[in-house]
């Protein structure tokens, strides 16, 4: 299909994803992550490794610098392993993952091996002393780089840059529903007692550990008291209703667009036996328990975030370098 009309199949999807989550923030949301989720994060993969992570040069280092971070971060016996070190990490998962983004960030300007290790040196550097200056800040960028920024504020520079470059009517139009969303969202009225939410619902969103993200967020719109937050509790609700939005649009924007990135010619016959294999595993697993499948696949949720970092900073530089040659 023609980029213009994926651009109004996706404002038909923004449209679509957003009414929904409107309706059924906490059932949707819940679907999204367990059925779109686990074939999105294997198809990216896929594609990532196709394009060698968008670095420079091929190397394995990367890989393991990655494996290692998300094993941290995913495998929370690892706070049971009595050795010090490995207690520490496991407390400062935001830092790390700000500090992989910036790493993330160098690895576009290397192509040799001893480089690598340096500007893993000066990551480290990097993130301690903006921990050191501003901690807050960076501890909201490490929290919400895996969750939120991952699948709206990414989204959406991914879709300014296409815009930069096509200048297509609905092209605009998506950019400008997708940003509308959030504000939209501030003024509408939310009626907490029309939300019927099932026990199983319930049950299954509070155990998930979602609510975690919900009461963050909601606590940075407003001051909230943590110990009687409910679901039903109106900014909760709204927060729901955004974040059930951004990660489903986030998943249907990529199944959308795979003529114009060309991530389904990067799928070999072979290839995708496993993904589909896997991903009947995956989506089974959340059938027989939602609690398990949450275990089991957030190391893979963790990792296809990563392998995206350099992806994302390389979005970031190309909207940037767009952006000046409409300004000059």
């Amino acid at each position: 299909m023609k980029n213009e009309t994926i651009d109004y199949i996706n404002i038909g999807l923004i449209i679509l994803a957003f009414v929904i989550a409107v309706f059924l923030p906490f059932e949707l949301f819940l679907f999204s992550y367990a059925f779109l989720g686990p074939l999105h994060y294997l198809t990216e993969i896929n594609w990532l490794d196709d394009k060698n992570y968008f670095l420079k040069s091929r190397n394995q280092v990367y890989r393991v610098f990655i494996m290692i971070a998300c094993s941290v971060a995913a495998f929370p016996f690892l706070r049971y392993i009595d050795n010090d070190f490995i207690q520490l990490l496991s407390s400062k998962k935001s830092i790390i993952f700000f500090t992989l983004f910036v790493f993330s960030v160098g690895l576009l300007f290397i192509t040799k091996l001893k480089q690598l290790f340096v500007v893993f040196l000066g990551s480290i550097i990097i993130g301690l002393v903006c921990f050191l200056l501003v901690p807050k800040i960076v501890i909201a960028i490490g929290m919400f780089l895996p969750t939120l920024l991952h699948v709206y504020v990414f989204t959406l520079l991914f879709m300014i840059y296409g815009m930069l470059k096509s200048y297509s009517k609905a092209g605009i139009i998506s950019v400008v529903l997708l940003i509308a969303v959030p504000v939209v969202l501030i003024f509408i009225d939310i009626v907490p007692s029309s939300y019927k939410i099932s026990k199983f619902t319930e049950d299954t969103f509070i155990k998930s550990g979602f609510l975690s993200l919900n009461t963050t967020v909601a606590g940075l719109i407003e001051e909230i008291d943590k110990s009687k937050i409910a679901l039903t509790t109106s900014v909760i609700v709204k927060v729901q209703v955004f974040i059930a939005f951004a990660y489903t649009y986030h998943y249907l924007n990529w199944f959308s667009k795979t003529s114009i990135i060309g991530w389904k010619k990067s799928i070999t016959t072979t290839r995708m036996k496993y993904i589909i294999g896997i991903w009947l595993f995956s989506v089974g697993i959340y059938l027989y328990d939602y609690g398990t499948g949450l275990f089991v696949l957030f190391f893979l949720s963790l990792l296809h975030v990563f392998l995206e970092f350099p992806l994302n900073a390389v979005t970031i530089r190309e909207v940037l370098k767009a952006l000046a040659r409409v300004k000059n």
